[in-house]
């Protein structure tokens, strides 16, 4: 077999496996044929078509230099795919194996002490005296978006994260968005994208969102984040060098590693942190009715309130190995991310549906962080784009990165 014909088996067989487990292909804009001949058939099937292809592809001459990274690419993909049908099988993982196995990558090893000095520098910066938590929850009540309010705040994110990120990357002109307001998820925001370069974005309104989350959330599901990342794969892979392997997006797989990893790192790169404060300040603290004046503090919080993210790793981790119940790792969330007991129900949720996955959020970012500015430095702003371009339109799993 070609590669090309690889590929296309590729596809089919993450529809296949898409047939077992609903949220597996997260996006798909390949032919609609393939889509609708995928009948659902036994996971020993799949599983030996997997083998098939990964041998096949084992065996291919050394591809010209530029589809090297290509062949290198699908063959972590495949391997992915291979891991997860055994876990439809019934094959149990732990943690770091699993995320090995899906996501080419391993979050490091962290303990409770690892975020005790963090949590001592958040006591000292926080107004009041007391539990933390409670005190966080207090303070961070001042900086909901008011419902009838939200709309315009994100929206108005939203559009200038958009013009910001047009300043840099070639976006088909024909590229839209529709914004969706919903309830009872276990997620923040969501993009689903479409193709021909329109998603929908759906924000969950569970619970009021803050006023930071506006433009990470703009950023992340819009531009330059997984709509951006979406749109270039498809205009620049699958339409221009008919590369189908990227008509499909398999959810847990090395390329949320990358999706997840960029959406994030994408946010300081479409507003460095002066930028963003004055944006927030002069628009969307306005916007929302709340005091600009307080924005210095809270985004002193919010930057220490970062370094805990990792924490959410960890409680994942003790949980799925079982060294920890599910009321253990909802204390343990309030303790080390302090989020409040509701938020720290929904992300256990988040964790006991998507697993491993949480690791793709936090070690994404670093790595794919590390990625660009080992190449583009921190301050050459048009040649950070350029390098951020590159990477989504020539697409690399963690081990690729260096990871």
């Amino acid at each position: 077999m070609t590669l090309n014909q690889i590929a296309e088996a590729y596809v089919k067989l993450v529809l296949a496996v898409g047939q077992h487990d609903g949220s597996y292909v997260d996006a798909y804009y390949g032919p609609a044929e393939w889509q609708t001949d995928t009948a659902k058939r036994a996971l020993t099937d799949l599983l030996s078509d997997a083998d098939q292809l990964l041998q096949q592809l084992s065996t291919l001459s050394a591809p010209p230099a530029d589809q090297r990274l290509r062949q290198d690419f699908l063959m972590l993909q495949l391997t992915s795919v291979r891991a997860y049908i055994n876990q439809l099988s019934g094959t149990h993982l732990s943690f770091d194996e699993e995320s090995i196995a899906l996501y080419d990558a391993q979050s490091p090893l962290l303990r409770e002490a690892d975020f005790d000095l963090i949590l001592a520098e958040l006591d000292q910066l926080l107004p009041g005296e007391g539990d933390l938590n409670a005190r966080l929850s207090t303070y961070h009540r001042g900086f909901e978006i008011p419902r009838d309010k939200l709309d315009a705040v994100f929206t108005a994110a939203i559009n200038e994260s958009r013009a910001r990120t047009k300043k840099y990357i070639s976006l088909p002109d024909e590229e839209d968005f529709k914004i969706e307001y919903v309830k009872d998820q276990v997620w923040s925001a969501y993009n689903w994208y479409q193709g021909n370069s329109y998603s929908l974005i759906q924000v969950n309104t569970d619970f009021p969102m803050f006023i930071s989350r506006a433009i990470d959330l703009a950023s992340h599901e819009g531009y330059p984040g997984h709509h951006v990342f979406n749109l270039l794969m498809e205009k620049h892979l699958v339409n221009d060098k008919g590369w189908m392997e990227y008509c499909i997006y398999p959810l847990y797989s090395p390329m949320s590693f990358l999706a997840e990893g960029s959406a994030n790192y994408g946010i300081s790169v479409a507003f460095p942190e002066v930028e963003r404060l004055q944006f927030e300040k002069g628009v969307l603290f306005p916007l929302a009715g709340i005091d600009p004046a307080q924005a210095d503090l809270y985004y002193r919080v919010q930057a220490v309130l970062q370094k805990l993210s990792y924490a959410g790793n960890m409680v994942a981790k003790r949980y799925l190995d079982g060294e920890v119940d599910r009321l253990a790792a909802i204390k343990l969330l309030m303790k080390y991310a302090l989020s409040d007991e509701k938020r720290s129900t929904q992300r256990v949720a988040f964790i006991e549906k998507n697993r491993s996955y949480v690791i793709n959020y936090n070690l994404g970012q670093d790595v794919v962080k590390n990625y660009i500015e080992q190449r583009a430095g921190k301050v050459d702003e048009p040649h950070r784009w350029q390098v951020f371009t590159d990477l989504l339109m020539c697409p690399r799993t963690a081990s690729m990165m260096g990871q």
